[in-house]
Parts: C-alpha cells; sequence; structure tokens
C-alpha cells in the first residue's frame, strides 16, 4: 500500500485509534470545567457561610453586651437605700435597729444566693436568672411601696403594715440585685474570655452597677420629689420612687431575658478542658476515658462494608439513613457536649474550693467590702449626727445630703472600676501561656488592688479623727469619695482576679461563692453600728456627736488592714506558683 493511498477497511492509524476521541475529549474537559466550578462555588458558598456564621456571632456578642451594660446600670438600685432610710426613722417610727435589719435582709438576699444563681448561670443560661430578677424587683418593691404607704406599723403606734412585710419585700428586691447583676457579669466574662480587652469587657458592667444608683437617686430626688404648697421641691415621694423602680426593673428584666445569650461556648469549654488536659486531671477521668473509647469505637464500626457495594435501593435508603444519622450524630455531640461541660464544671468548682489562695482572696474581700456596704447602708443616718443642734439651715446640712453622698460614692467607684479595669489590660502580664513574652512594663492586678483598699483604709480615717470631722463636717463629703474609690475597685479587680486564676468557664459560680462575703461583713459592721448609735442615743431614736459612729469606724479601720494582709499572703502565694496575676 503506498503512502498516498487511503487506508484499508479495518486498518488502524494512530490518529484514528479512537474516532470519537475528539468529542470524548471536550466533553472530559467540560466536565471537569463543570466540577471546578462546583468546586469553586461549594467553597466560596463554605466561605460567605462562615463568614455569615461569624458576623452573627459578633452581633450576638455585641447585642448581649448592650443587654448585659443596661441590665447593670439599673440593677443596683439597693445602693441608694440611704436616700429613704431616714424617712422609714421619721414616717414609719422604725428604729435604728430595724432600719439595719431591712438593709441586711437585702444584703442577705444580694449576697447569700449569689453561688445558687452562679450554679443555674453556668450549668443553663442566664436569660432565666434575668427573668426570675424581673419578677423579684417587681413584687418586691410593690410590697415595699405600699408597706410604706400604709404606715407606721401597729407595734410602733400605727395601723400599717406588720414590720415582717417590709423585711420580706427587700429580701426580694436583694435577691433580684443579685440575679441581675450576675447574669449580665457572667455573660461579660464569658463572651469576652479569650479577648485582649477583657478586663474592660467586664469592668464596664460592673462600673455601670455602681453608676446605677447615682442616676436613680437623683430621679428619686429632681422627678420623684414631694411638692410644697409654694411650690419647692421637698423629700423623696417613697411611695412613687419604689413604684417607678418596680416599673423600670420589671422592663429592664425582661429585655435581659430576651437579650442575653452566650457564644461560642463549646470553644469556651473545650478550651479548659485543654487547660486541665495539660495539667494531666483529663487521665484521672473516668468519663474522659469512657469517650475516648467510644470516639474510636465509632471510628473502627462507623465505616461502610469493606466491598463497598451498593444498589439502587441501599443508594436511596442510604440518603435517608445519612439525614437521620446527621440527626443523631447532632443529639449525640450536644449530649457529649452537656456531658463535658457538667464534668469540667464540677471539677473547676472543687479545685477552686479547696485552692488554698481563694480562701485568701475570700476572706480579704469579707473585711474589705463589709465596712463598705455598712457605710453606704448608714450614711443617711449619720449626717444628722454631724449636724449641731442648734444649726440654722435645717435643710442644707453641713454634712451634705444623702442623695449628694450616694452620687458621689457612685460616681468614683465608677470611675476606680473603668480606670482600674483598664488598667488590668494595659499592665497586667499575660495569663494566657500560649502568648509569646513579651518586654513591656508589667503590673500585677494586685499591685492596683491593695492600694485601692488603701484608700478605703484612709476614708475610715477621716471619719474616724474627731477633731477632724466635727469640726468640718463637709469632711464626710471626702470620705464618701474616698471609700467610693476604693470600695468599687475592689469590686472590679477582684472578679477579674477570679477569672484570670480560674478561668471563665465556671465564673458565675466561682464569683458567686467569693460575693457572698459581703453579706456576712455587711451584718456584722451594720450590728455594730446599731448597737454604739443606740447605746449614744439612749432613749431618743435620734443620736448626735461622735460617740454615735466613733467605736465603729475603728472597727472598720482595723477590718480594712486586716484585709490587705490577706490579700498580700495570696498575691505571694501565686508568685510563688508563678500564676500570672
Amino acid at each position: 500500500m503506498s503512502p498516498s493511498s487511503p487506508p484499508a477497511a479495518g486498518n488502524i492509524r494512530s490518529l484514528d485509534f479512537d474516532a470519537n476521541h475528539s468529542v470524548r475529549s471536550r466533553e472530559s474537559q467540560r466536565s471537569l470545567l463543570d466540577d471546578d466550578v462546583d468546586f469553586m462555588d461549594e467553597v466560596a458558598t463554605g466561605i460567605i457561610e462562615r463568614d455569615r456564621k461569624r458576623m452573627r456571632t459578633e452581633v450576638l456578642r455585641i447585642v448581649s453586651f448592650t443587654c448585659a451594660v443596661l441590665s447593670c446600670l439599673c440593677a443596683g438600685s439597693i445602693t441608694s437605700y440611704s436616700l429613704y432610710a431616714n424617712r422609714f426613722l421619721t414616717d414609719l417610727h422604725y428604729t435604728q435597729y430595724r432600719i439595719n435589719i431591712v438593709s441586711i435582709t437585702a444584703e442577705l438576699g444580694l449576697y447569700l444566693l449569689v453561688p445558687g444563681w452562679g450554679y443555674i448561670c453556668d450549668r443553663f443560661s442566664p436569660p432565666p436568672l434575668s427573668l426570675l430578677a424581673s419578677l423579684l424587683f417587681g413584687s418586691g418593691y410593690l410590697l415595699a411601696a405600699y408597706s410604706y404607704r400604709s404606715g407606721p406599723p401597729q407595734d410602733a403606734g400605727g395601723d400599717g403594715w406588720p414590720f415582717g412585710v417590709m423585711v420580706l419585700a427587700f429580701f426580694f428586691i436583694g435577691a433580684g440585685t443579685s440575679c441581675m447583676y450576675l447574669s449580665a457579669v457572667a455573660t461579660c466574662a464569658k463572651n469576652f474570655a479569650e479577648s485582649k480587652y477583657r478586663g474592660f469587657m467586664l469592668a464596664v458592667p460592673i462600673a455601670a452597677f455602681g453608676l446605677s444608683g447615682m442616676w436613680q437617686s437623683q430621679v428619686g430626688a429632681q422627678l420623684l420629689a414631694e411638692t410644697h404648697e409654694d411650690g419647692s421641691k421637698g423629700d423623696l415621694n417613697v411611695f412613687r420612687y419604689f413604684v417607678f423602680l418596680a416599673g423600670l426593673l420589671f422592663a429592664v428584666g425582661i429585655v435581659g431575658f430576651l437579650g442575653l445569650r452566650i457564644v461560642d461556648e463549646e470553644s469556651l469549654i473545650d478550651h479548659g478542658v485543654d487547660q486541665m488536659e495539660r495539667s494531666g486531671l483529663l487521665d484521672e477521668s473516668e468519663f474522659f476515658r469512657e469517650s475516648r473509647r467510644a470516639s474510636r469505637a465509632r471510628q473502627i464500626y462507623g465505616t461502610v462494608e469493606p466491598d463497598g457495594s451498593e444498589t439502587e435501593d441501599d443508594e436511596e435508603a442510604g440518603e435517608i439513613s445519612l439525614s437521620e444519622s446527621q440527626v443523631l450524630r447532632k443529639q449525640e455531640e450536644d449530649e457529649r457536649l452537656k456531658e463535658k461541660k457538667v464534668w469540667l464544671l464540677n471539677h473547676a468548682t472543687h479545685a477552686f474550693l479547696t485552692d488554698r489562695t481563694m480562701w485568701l482572696l475570700a476572706a480579704g474581700f469579707f473585711l474589705l467590702t463589709g465596712p463598705g456596704e455598712a457605710y453606704i447602708n448608714n450614711l443617711g443616718t449619720i449626717i444628722p449626727t454631724l449636724t449641731p443642734r442648734k444649726y440654722f439651715d435645717v435643710a442644707n446640712p453641713p454634712a451634705g445630703h444623702a442623695a449628694t453622698h450616694v452620687s458621689i460614692i457612685a460616681l468614683t467607684s465608677t470611675i476606680a472600676r473603668l480606670f482600674t479595669g483598664s488598667l488590668s489590660d494595659l499592665f497586667a502580664p499575660p495569663s494566657n501561656p500560649e502568648y509569646p513574652p513579651s518586654a513591656r512594663f508589667t503590673l500585677s492586678r494586685l499591685a492596683l488592688l491593695l492600694p485601692s483598699a488603701g484608700i478605703q483604709l484612709l476614708a475610715f480615717v477621716v471619719l474616724g479623727l474627731p477633731f477632724l470631722v466635727l469640726q468640718t463636717p463637709s469632711l464626710f463629703l471626702l470620705s464618701s469619695a474616698l471609700l467610693g474609690t476604693g470600695y468599687g475597685a475592689s469590686f472590679s479587680l477582684v472578679p477579674i482576679i477570679i477569672s484570670v486564676v480560674w478561668g471563665a468557664e465556671n465564673f458565675a459560680t466561682n464569683w458567686g461563692i467569693v460575693a457572698m462575703m459581703p453579706a456576712g461583713g455587711a451584718a456584722i459592721w451594720s450590728i455594730v453600728y446599731s448597737v454604739g448609735y443606740s447605746k449614744a442615743s439612749g432613749d431618743s431614736n435620734e443620736c448626735r456627736g461622735y460617740n454615735c459612729f466613733g467605736a465603729w469606724t475603728w472597727g472598720c479601720v482595723a477590718s480594712t488592714a486586716i484585709a490587705i494582709v490577706l490579700l498580700s499572703f495570696a498575691w505571694r502565694t501565686w508568685r510563688r506558683r508563678a500564676v500570672a496575676v
């Protein structure tokens, strides 16, 4: 066959090996192109969905933070107690003992129930606490309003409601305060646990809590005051003030129920588990050994059959079973997450309670905040003791109005909380061991807490020196400013220290345990104040002079000084353990 002749039938040339080669080649290219397009579409869809999920998470984090600040901005209504405590003395004929019983009951409701609230918050979520707070606040302030409106009780010469009703009302108010406060603070502590500015993000709602007493007392004094016949403003209308607080706090509790959410909780739990895994604690847990065995079993037995053959019926059934298996797998993962969360929180609580430094911190907090709480609750009755009997301008006492003192304490407390929270972010040593070492200047949070306690000590010294405060009663305003600074800083730094040393995953429970301490301190020092006040006043309900508060003041000085010593011991122990605090 000559080269120019056409190929015979049946002969195959290399170029004619596949007559449909070009067609199949184009189809193959088109198929590959379609696969690439589908792959790119999947990648783009995944990126968009990831960004969308991240955006939803951040929006939810911001909304929760806003609701937390709003809750704390209203929850501290009990700090305005001194605004109307003196009216209980004059209008309801309560003795100083009874006034302090009401305040102590509120303190007990505020602090003693916090561990229970923290347990619920950690193991469930913050919204139920916020809803409970709205109910407690609404019922508590309405009970207080109508109990006040009924007049003095029968055992005080009137025909009003029994004294126990007012005590019950303020127990509800104290419990509502701790519910709303803890749900808000725990939300911020968990949502910003890994943030570079977690100290500031935790200090903001805590500062808002201190600020609430200031603006609420001003609203009461300016907008809810009684009006005299000549049109001038008089004293606070206590009934209207209580009704105002009942409606306000009920509404804010509902907002918190709808807006407070924990984001990325699974990541937070995994971080806590990783911390324990590095410490070797997980090897001691039967729960995690079982978890690993179950995981290996799913890897071994959860595969397809060795031959991999499937019929059309198997494929159709497989699609149905795949959907069911995804649901079952999701349910199993959720169940395992709950089990892991419960185990982690129980172990974290045990580790917290068995840590010696925790008890040093708690005892220091007890001795530091108890005098501060007693000061805030009783400043309304200290003011008249500094007013001379023949003082010509009774409407403007030389030691200042109770509303002014409440505002000063709230303002200085707010500034101190924000200032110390910000400094703790800027200068505190990094608590995460994964962070690379830095040459920047560092300052321990205890180096901020101890001077703050010293400022509170100075506040009681100013009040305790008779040649100062009796000669110049206006120095009582300075004492309130100093106390607000030291008291506010301690309530900002101690929860931050707890979240740093013992983690944020069990923060509500841990902080709730330590937060009980002010209740005992406030009860003790309020009783001491009542005993000294009643002894100095004799048969009269009103007391004048240094003897009304002098011994109590120097007792508070000693308590604050001991607190500084105990906190110093805790700091020394943490430094020995190389704990970055």
